[in-house]
């Protein structure tokens, strides 16, 4: 994958999403954008790029009865999934660049660390904004420069050396707007005005390194991708250059920090 938005999982890579990035990555993380976005009782709330939806389920339980939540994803197996887990949530199939909804419909528009895949990120943010309501907020989340994800760059490196550059991209992917002066401008060229960068610090846990390799790649395009002897080189390596990181229990923890920008409507 060498470029980011082409990056879409089979149905299989959407389960293990779910039930492996999501605890060890993604749910930390929904609290801090729901907050960033100030979600409260009865709002109307969308989450562009929801995946398989764990900040869309955040902002359900924020919104309660009288609000309503709608998850947007172009990928159908993300979706497919996210309608498992919370039925009561609007699931969408749609394109971020050209959102399926009327001007000023929702009190908060929320993402989290999908903008990066968007072929079109000016086009996604403008329609967000186009979206939003006067005195709404918007809240988008993505990964810090990888700098800060020391655990992953070390990934990256070792798949440069081992797997090529196909697998590389697909792990550099995620850090791509960590640069804040590009993220603030990316901003400002899809006419959102006063957008505010914050750095917040951050980690990953997984249950042991082979888990994070087996997990990384079985939730990626990278699933197909790999042989058995690229992804046991892939491990091995992993092993020995990722052990600082371990802890006593065997899990694995390492720093991944993430800028969340927001904006408020006038």
């Amino acid at each position: 994958m060498a470029e980011p938005e082409r990056w879409q999982v089979s149905s299989d890579a959407a389960e293990v999403y779910e039930t492996c990035f999501v605890p060890a990555i993604f749910e930390a993380w929904a609290g801090p954008v729901a907050d960033a976005a100030g979600i409260r009782t009865g709002n109307r709330v969308l989450d562009v790029g929801c995946g398989t939806g764990v900040l869309a389920r955040e902002a359900l339980r924020r919104v309660g009865q009288e609000g309503q939540v709608i998850g947007l994803d172009l990928n159908e197996g993300m979706l497919a999934v996210a309608a498992r887990a919370e039925p009561k949530i609007e699931w969408r199939q749609g394109d971020a660049a050209s959102l399926p909804f009327k001007d000023a419909s929702f009190d908060a528009v929320i993402s989290q660390f999908a903008l990066m895949y968007f072929p079109d990120g000016v086009a996604s943010l403008r329609q967000m904004w186009r979206t939003l309501a006067p005195a709404g907020r918007l809240a988008v989340a993505v990964w810090a420069p990888i700098d800060r994800a020391r655990g992953y760059q070390i990934l990256v490196d070792i798949a440069a050396r081992q797997c090529g550059s196909e697998a590389t991209a697909v792990l550099a992917a995620p850090f791509v707007l960590g640069n804040p002066a590009e993220l603030a401008k990316l901003f400002i060229d899809s006419g959102i005005s006063g957008a505010s960068v914050t750095l917040y610090e951050g980690s990953v846990r997984f249950p042991s390194i082979k888990e994070f390799i087996r997990i990384e790649v079985k939730g990626s395009p990278l699933a197909d991708k790999l042989s058995d002897e690229e992804m046991e080189t892939l491990a091995t390596e992993s092993e020995r250059a990722l052990s600082e990181f371990v802890v006593p229990s065997g899990e694995i923890i390492m720093p991944m920090d993430a800028h969340i920008v927001t904006a408020s409507k006038r």
